[in-house]
């Protein structure tokens, strides 16, 4: 049972980046999936999350209007659309699936890491002009 995320990759200021994150092993039908991010010497942090139950979606206050998460055409991915890149989104950025049969991205739960079942080994993102 894995999570891969790809993507990953240096990128200009008001750029664009896609990553993508693949489930290995087990549906993700069951699941929400959230993008985590964490900057050198900061705490992780929730940036998105979409729930496959039910379709919501949420995003931080912090990439709202940047970041786009969705359900990709393939089996079992979810992608992170990141557009206008800002330098301190420059991070790695995991992918986590929380089981969540009846939905999930909620409030007061999103952003806890204990929450998430299962976790990737992150993609690292680098912002430089």
């Amino acid at each position: 049972l894995q999570l891969v995320e790809s993507g990953g990759g240096l990128v200009h200021p008001g750029g664009s980046l896609r990553l993508s994150c693949v489930a290995t092993g087990f549906s993700l039908s069951y699941f929400a999936v959230a993008w985590w991010r964490q900057a050198p010497g900061k705490e992780r942090e929730v940036v998105s999350c979409f729930s496959f139950a039910d379709g919501k979606t949420w995003y931080s206050d912090s990439v709202k209007g940047r970041f786009t998460i969705s359900k990709d055409n393939a089996e079992n991915t979810i992608s992170l659309q990141i557009d206008n890149v800002e330098i301190d989104d420059a991070a790695i950025y995991y992918c986590a699936a929380e089981w969540a049969i009846i939905g999930g991205c909620l409030e007061g739960q999103v952003d806890s890491e204990p929450e998430y079942d299962y976790w990737g080994q992150g993609t690292q993102v680098t912002v430089s002009s």
